[in-house]
Formats: structure tokens, sequence, C-alpha cells
């Protein structure tokens, strides 16, 4: 009998650590950066050795609070750290130091967008705490090694409330999570080298049932991409033992990529099997007033923020202005560009064509454009003032000015000599060949055959090598076809 996956919900909180980018770890002046031969960004406090106590990061604390910020917590400003006993062969001093009672950041939300709507998914919190070592399984065939460079890192973990009812929610999520993080600058965002990482706690329950069903949690997904899988299986895998009248386990379970599939890893662990404590080496630490400030001061302007500006103030279209607010680098240039250009609607339009298609073909960011939006902006200008056609000034001039991107875009295509011509009796003279050149098509024209009037223009265009101002060259062609 065929499972009806219909009578089910399916129920998602997602629980993100994100690495903060610091200069050095959480607790100690060890390297915090990526990569780095195996256990050399180490010190006898990155390796629990006796007698070493561990110092607070206060860059830490402020990317922490910024998040909060980001996501309309509520800060904790009396904060404490706990020990997270737990053992590993990758948590040198046998517990890891974290948050239990006292989140940096209580509540909050995150808007995202679906093919169902606007959506705003509560967060239940964000907290700091280290991060890990890590055990590689691919070294050596009879052994597990460690690497301990990633012990200490500074992390936020960012939970939240069960109310992500799909795999479509979650990706979504995770993607307006990663924009945020990237646009307050305390994360890259790179998933494949572990800076943000995801575990899904996903349960199933009858339509119209309140209680939630028992939960599994998926560890250690590396990619948006995969957490939406491994919830499409699991939630499959969970209707189906359902519907065959067995019970889902609580459990801890991995992702396997290759075949899409999940496995248990162990039954799940509760809070009080930790043994959570006050943390005896750490002072408790005060977000004052001045720090919050200070914090809030810093924080840009966000994406949201951004779209309500490009569509209210410069009368963008939407669609636009999100894929303008897609990516920071893109923005931060856009913002540059009309500082120099209130033409905003072909300032848009030049990013989001010829200059988003040259950077996708080279896969760079915006950052990493050659030329600066005052030199846009002046290749826009001429546009604009019907000194060179859209055509000719992206197909042409653009390709000139990357080559060099010094030079002034008017000398440029004026050495290239494809400026439009404005001069009537050069216009006159290009219109009256191109209607020389086809009499048989002028009589069609003039019988009724209006459509025709876009091969003379293509003509015109032609025999200027594109030199011709359209518009003028258009009046003409009326002028001598209809007069």
């Amino acid at each position: 009998m065929s499972v009806n996956y219909d009578a089910y919900e399916t129920v998602v909180g997602l629980e993100v650590h994100a690495q903060l980018l610091t200069r050095t770890k959480l607790f100690c002046g060890d390297s915090a950066s990526f990569g780095g031969q195996p256990n050399t960004h180490v010190s006898p406090v990155t390796l629990g050795h006796p007698g070493t106590l561990p110092k607070l990061n206060k860059k830490a604390v402020a990317y922490a609070v910024k998040m909060g910020l980001a996501c309309h917590s509520k800060i904790e400003r009396h904060n404490y750290f706990a020990r997270k006993n737990y053992f590993y062969p990758d948590l040198p001093k046998g517990y890891q130091i974290s948050q239990h009672t006292t989140p940096i950041c209580k509540g909050g939300h995150l808007g995202i967008r679906t093919s169902a709507g606007n959506k705003s998914i509560s967060l239940n919190r964000i907290h700091l705490e280290e991060d890990a070592g890590k055990s590689l399984h691919d070294q050596d065939e009879n052994a597990t090694c460690v690497d301990l460079n990633r012990a200490g890192v500074p992390l936020i973990e960012i939970v939240t409330e069960p109310e992500l009812k799909s795999s479509e929610d979650a990706h979504a999520f995770l993607t307006e999570l990663r924009k945020i993080l990237r646009y307050i600058g305390i994360c890259d965002g790179n998933m494949e080298e572990g800076s943000m990482r995801c575990d899904a706690n996903i349960s199933i329950r009858h339509k119209g049932d309140l209680k939630l069903g028992t939960k599994v949690e998926v560890k250690n997904l590396n990619s948006i991409r995969n957490v939406k899988r491994a919830i499409e299986y699991e939630a499959i895998r969970m209707m189906e033992l359902i519907d065959k009248g067995e019970r889902i386990l609580q459990q801890t379970r991995s992702f396997d990529a290759a075949t899409g599939t999940t496995f248990a890893l162990r039954s799940k662990e509760e809070a009080n099997d930790y043994r959570y404590f006050p943390d005896p080496d750490l002072p408790p630490f005060r977000i004052s007033d001045d720090f919050l400030e200070e914090v809030t001061q810093s924080l840009p302007a966000l994406p949201k923020e951004l779209i309500e500006k490009y569509t209210q103030v410069l009368q963008l279209p939407e669609y636009s202005a999100r894929v303008l607010t897609d990516e920071k680098e893109t923005s931060d240039y856009f913002e540059e560009l009309i500082r120099h250009t209130n033409d905003y609607k072909s300032a848009a339009n030049w990013m989001l064509g010829p200059v988003k298609s040259y950077l996708n073909e080279n896969n760079l960011t915006a950052d990493k454009w050659v030329l600066s939006p005052g030199k846009l902006a002046g290749l826009i200008q001429l546009v604009g003032e019907n000194k060179l056609s859209f055509s000719i000034a992206s197909s042409r001039v653009l390709p000139a000015m990357i080559k060099e991107p010094e030079s002034d875009p008017l000398e440029l295509a004026g050495k290239m000599n494809i400026l439009q011509s404005s001069d009537s009796d050069e216009l006159q003279r290009w219109v009256e060949q191109a209607l020389a050149l086809m009499p048989e098509k002028v009589k069609q024209y003039q019988q009724g055959k209006k459509g025709l009037i876009g091969l003379f223009m293509g003509e015109v265009k032609k025999l200027s090598g594109g030199k011709a101002d359209p518009r003028i060259a258009n009046r003409l062609l009326l002028e001598k076809l209809e007069g």
C-alpha cells in the first residue's frame, strides 16, 4: 500500500554554526585563519595543558552582538560561559566552552521568501562558543588523524524555533542567513571550508496536529543543497516508518551526499548529558551601553533596507533591487556608482547586464571588477547624452575600457571613431544612401509595409558604422519616406 505523504507535515529547526572572522581564537592568541599545516595554529591553551587560562576575545563578542542586532534579537547584558562536557579526540580539554543559560542574543527573527510567499522565521537564540578540532579519517588507513588548528576558533550558533515547514524553507533561510553574515562582515559563509555548518532537527506530524513528533538531528551538513536533500530524505523515511506502524527513534544521524541518504550515528544526547556548569576560569562579562552603541553604529545597511531604498526612492523594479542586493560586493559597488550618476535605471541595467555577464564569465565578484564606479558612470553618461548607443558602448567601448581601466570613455570612443553623429547633413547622406540601395523596399513601405523602417534603420547604422544617432536618423527616414 502506498504512503499518503500529503497527510503529513514536516517540521524543521536549524542549528547553524558560523565561524567568526576574527584574527585570533576565542580564548587565546592562536591564529584563527583557515588552512595551514595541521597542528600549527596551536599553543598550550588550545591544547588544554594544565595551568593554562582562557582570555575572552572582545572582537568575537562584538561580532555576536552585531549578528543579534541584524536579526532583531534582545542582547543579553550579563553573560557567562559554561563548560559543556563531552569527550572527543579533537576536543583536547575534554569539554567545550559555550553558553548555556545565558545566550548573548535571545529571540529575534529572519525574513525569507519562498514560493509560498514571505515568511518570518523566529530565532530561539544566538550564542558564542569555541569550535572543536577536526578528525581526519582518510589520511591513514590504520588510524584517525587529528588536526587541532580549528580547536578554539570562535563560533556563533544560531538556533531557530521549529518553524520551517519544508526543505524549501530551510534552503531560503540558510541563503538569507549567509547573506546577512556576509553583509555585516563577520563570517564568509563558506560551507565548503566549514566556516558555516548546519545541523537540521527534523520531525513529522499528521497535518492538523499541534504536538511535535520525535525529532532526528542530521549533523554537520556542509552545503545548503545538502541540507535540502537531507530534510527531504529524512521526512520521507519517517513518514514511511509511521505508515508501517514502526516507531521513530530520537537519533543523531549523518548525511551521505553520494547516495542522498542518512544513517544513524548514536542516540541523541539531552542537555543534562553534557553536565553544564559555569566555567570557573572565565569571569562573567557585561555588555555596556557604550559597547552596544559602538556595535550598533558599525552595522551597514542590510539587504531589506537597501531593497526598500532601491524600489521606493530610486524607483527600480523589485527584481532588479533583489539581484543588486544578492551579494554585498554588488550592492557596495552600486552604492558607489549612484554617487556618480543619478540615472539610476541605467546604472542598474548596466550592473545587471554587461557588468554581471563579465563577472559571471570570469568567476569574479563586483569588488574585483576592474572599472571604478566613476569610469562606468562616465560611460553611462555618454549613452544618456546620445553620444554612444548602448549596443556600441557595451560591445565595443566597455571591452576597451576593461583593457585600459584608467582611460576616459569619451576620449577612448573618440579614438575609436565611434561617437554618434548628430550632424544633420551627414545623417541625411546616410539616409539617402540607404534608401537608394533598396528602391523596391521603399515602394513596399510606401504601399503600407511600415515594418520595413527597421530594415532601413539597420542599413543606416551599417553605413555609418554605428555612428548615426538613431533618434535623428529615424526622424529623417520618416521625413524622406513619407514626405
